[in-house]
């Protein structure tokens, strides 16, 4: 009955954003409290847990979102996002932009969440997606998938090492991250092809707007001077290097000065501060129409993002406070042990968990807590086998990114999707990049193991 109320509690969401056109922040409330007065929670609880959810997601991601629309305001206005368009498709060739956005996608998410780095990149996507005349929506994808392979698969990212410790396999992180780099490649493809494939076909509002009908010379000629491809590429690649660099001073330990100076200077919200400071290298004066102008450009188009996602924490709190993680922890699975049919168990518990509460590290963290008793028993030990463990968890945890993620509510703010479209590319793509990645993971349990 639980699950028949999560089921009911999405397919309300959905109907009230796509056929009532309500919006999605208020349709995401809704769902939130239905879900909780419906699973038969105590109503004071329902509150606590919906207002939990909005600020608790604020305090990971508020300050990040912001900050990375203010970066992303400054690099298209300065021209920097041009730049960068221009770097790319001399680097990949511009015949293959979704492929560009793809392997960016693949690296900066190592180190980075992938809501951080989608709104980080957002500007490269569109800059981009027009000088390239390719949809946006397919640019979006492209890059949403790329980040989600790693995000879900690769150390230093928090979830894969969360689930590397909860199942004893600490000590083999260099083999995890060698192994989820592998592992991430299929994710990363099957992502680009139906970005190329399906999401190339959907139309957003900003494909249609044309730039005063000026040619893509003549917009950067608009810029006057552009910036310098150093310039152009700081305020994104300083924030990811200080953030890998925190996480790795992270999973090394220690308490000097030093290393707790690397792991403040890598938290998030302080890397995305300094991605700011190095966009304002950018600005072509510093004056009120910048510093002030600008920035509160970035303000404005941060609010419904800010709201849009925290609703989607409330809804997805409310959901794990249900206790759908004690329901799925409670069945029997152990008629699924054997060979590599064992890694369908951490797999199955994961997706059914990504998909009823929305968090791809929720979702890493309990189901590598559920079956770390089973390990033991069923001689599954050693470094490869405790990493393709992690492979399989990972896999189930992107299996499938729809209303209740955080991260699809970005994407569809940031692109300018309709939440039926982004059901149709990114939720489908988040779908068959898990199965590709467990078929996978299966593969070389049986050639490895």
């Amino acid at each position: 009955m639980l699950f028949v109320i999560i089921a009911l509690s999405v397919v309300l969401v959905v109907l009230l954003t796509a056929v009532l056109k309500l919006h999605p922040f208020l349709s995401l409330l809704i769902g939130a409290f239905f879900m909780g007065i419906a699973s038969g929670m105590p109503l004071a609880d329902v509150v606590l847990s919906v207002n939990e959810g909005f600020g608790g997601l604020m305090t990971n991601i508020g300050i990040v979102i912001v900050a990375g629309t203010i970066i992303g305001v400054i690099l298209e206005k300065s021209g920097a996002a041009y730049r960068m368009a221009e770097v790319v498709l001399r680097l990949i060739g511009e015949k293959r932009p979704q492929l560009a956005m793809s392997i960016i996608g693949y690296i900066v998410s190592i180190p980075v969440f992938c809501d951080s780095g989608f709104i980080i990149l957002s500007s490269l996507k569109k800059a981009l997606a027009k000088r390239a005349k390719v949809s946006i929506a397919s640019m979006s994808v492209a890059l949403a998938t790329g980040l989600y392979a790693t995000h879900t698969l690769v150390p230093p990212t928090p979830g894969p090492i969360a689930a590397a410790g909860n199942i004893g396999a600490e000590n083999y992180l260099g083999t995890i991250i060698l192994i989820g780099l592998v592992v991430a490649i299929p994710a990363a493809i099957v992502g680009y092809f139906w970005a190329v494939k399906v999401a190339a076909k959907i139309e957003v509002p900003e494909d249609t707007v044309k730039s005063g009908d000026l040619s893509y010379e003549e917009v950067i000629k608009s810029f006057g001077e552009m910036p310098s491809t150093f310039k152009a590429f700081l305020p994104i690649a300083l924030p990811v290097l200080l953030i890998g660099a925190g996480s790795i001073a992270s999973v090394l330990g220690g308490e000097d000065g030093l290393t707790n100076t690397v792991r403040f200077l890598g938290s998030p919200t302080v890397a995305l501060l300094f991605g700011v400071f190095a966009a304002f290298l950018l600005l072509p004066k510093w004056n009120e129409e910048t510093l002030s102008g600008w920035i509160g450009e970035g303000l404005v188009s941060a609010a419904p993002i800010l709201l849009i996602t925290g609703a989607g924490g409330a809804f997805g709190r409310v959901i794990t406070n249900s206790g759908v993680a004690d329901l799925i922890g409670g069945m029997d699975l152990s008629a699924l042990a054997g060979g590599s049919l064992f890694l369908l168990i951490p797999f199955v518990i994961a997706a059914a968990l990504k998909t009823a509460q929305g968090s791809s590290t929720a979702a890493l963290v309990i189901t590598s807590t559920l079956v770390a008793p089973l390990l033991p028993s069923l001689g599954v030990e050693g470094a490869v086998p405790l990493a393709l463990v992690v492979m399989a968890i990972g896999a189930g945890a992107m299996t499938v990114s729809h209303v209740n993620d955080s991260f699809f509510w970005v994407i569809t703010q940031f692109s300018g999707m309709k939440v039926t479209d982004a059901y149709k590319a990114q939720t489908v793509a988040t779908l068959l990049q898990g199965v590709t990645t467990i078929v996978f993971t299966m593969i070389l349990w049986t050639i490895l193991v």
